[in-house]
C-alpha cells in the first residue's frame, strides 16, 4: 500500500506541471487538448507494441473505454480554458472541486447513500473556492470554466475506477486517448469556427511542450492514476489531487510572477482547500487503523 500512495504522490507532482504547459503553449484550449490526446495515443501505441501487451478486446469494450476518454478530454478543454481566461493559480485551485463533485456524483451513479464526511470535507473545499471566486471579477469566467472542468474530472475518475478493476491501465488510457482524438477531432471544425485560432499547426517550441505534456503529464500520469485506483477509492484519489495547486502555484509564482495577481481572499480560499486535504488524510489514517 505504501508503494501505491507513493505512486499517487508522484502523479500529483506530475499533475502540478499540467497547468504550466497550458500557460506556455500558445494554441487555444481546443487545439491544445486535441494535440495532447493525439500525441498521447501515439506514444501509448508505441508502448503497447514494444512491450507486446495483450489487446484482445471486443469492439464493444473498446467503445466503452473510449467513451470514458471523452470525459477527460472535455475536462482538459475547460481546464485549459480556465487557465487562459484567468491564470495557472486560479485554474488549478478550481480543479480542487473535483472531490466535491465526486462526493456528489458517485452515490447517485452507484445508487448508494451519500457519505456525510465526504460531503462535509468537500464543502470546506467549496468554501475555499467561493472565497477565491470573489478575489478578482476579471477572472470569474476562468473560474466558471474551472468549475465545469472539475465536474467532468469527477465523472472521469468515477467511471475510470470501474475500468481499472477489469483492464490493464495502459490499454485503458490508449483507447481513452483514441476516443478523445476522434471525438474532439470531429468537433474541432465547429469549435474553431466559434473560437478561431491564429495558427492550427503548433510551432517548434509548442511541439516540444506538447510532447513533454503528453509523455509525462498524460501517459505517465494517467497510467499511474489508473493503477492507483485499483487499490485506493476515487474520492481519496481526487482529494489527494487537491495538493496539485501547491506545486502548480509555487511554479506559477516563481516563473510567471503570479504572486502579484492574487490577494488575501485568494490565500484564504487556498487555506480552506488545503485544510480539506489535511482532514481527509487524518480520517483515512484513522479508518485504516
Amino acid at each position: 500500500m505504501k508503494k501505491t500512495y507513493l505512486l499517487l504522490h508522484i502523479a500529483v507532482i506530475l499533475a502540478g506541471f499540467t497547468g504550466v504547459f497550458g500557460k506556455l503553449i500558445t494554441l487555444n484550449e481546443g487545439l491544445l487538448t486535441w494535440y495532447r490526446v493525439f500525441f498521447s495515443s501515439i506514444f501509448l501505441f508505441i508502448i503497447l507494441k514494444l512491450f507486446k501487451f495483450s489487446n484482445h478486446l471486443s469492439s464493444k469494450e473498446k467503445l466503452k473505454i473510449s467513451k470514458v476518454g471523452l470525459l477527460i478530454t472535455i475536462h482538459w478543454v475547460f481546464f485549459y480554458a480556465s487557465i487562459k481566461y484567468s491564470n495557472i493559480s486560479v485554474g488549478v485551485v478550481c480543479y480542487s472541486l473535483t472531490s466535491f463533485f465526486t462526493a456528489l456524483f458517485k452515490p447517485i451513479i452507484d445508487r448508494k447513500r451519500f457519505v456525510i464526511s465526504e460531503i462535509l470535507l468537500s464543502c470546506i473545499t467549496l468554501l475555499g473556492i467561493s472565497l477565491i471566486f470573489h478575489f478578482d471579477a476579471s477572472y470569474q469566467l476562468g473560474i466558471l470554466f474551472g468549475i465545469v472542468s472539475s465536474a467532468f474530472a469527477a465523472l472521469y475518475t468515477i467511471y475510470n475506477e470501474r475500468l481499472a478493476t477489469i483492464y490493464d491501465s495502459k490499454i485503458i488510457n490508449y483507447y481513452q486517448m483514441i476516443g478523445g482524438t476522434f471525438g474532439l477531432g470531429a468537433l474541432l471544425p465547429i469549435y474553431l469556427h466559434f473560437f478561431p485560432s491564429e495558427s492550427i499547426i503548433p510551432s517548434l517550441k509548442d511541439t516540444l511542450y506538447l510532447i513533454l505534456l503528453s509523455v509525462f503529464c498524460t501517459v505517465a500520469l494517467y497510467v499511474s492514476v489508473t493503477e492507483v485506483l485499483k487499490k485506493i477509492p476515487a474520492f481519496t484519489v481526487n482529494l489527494s489531487f487537491n495538493l496539485e495547486p501547491i506545486y502548480a502555484i509555487i511554479i506559477a509564482f516563481l516563473f510567471f510572477d503570479e504572486g502579484k495577481e492574487v490577494n488575501y481572499s485568494f490565500y484564504a480560499g487556498l487555506f480552506f482547500v488545503m485544510l480539506s486535504v489535511i482532514l481527509q488524510s487524518i480520517f483515512s489514517v484513522r479508518k485504516r487503523k
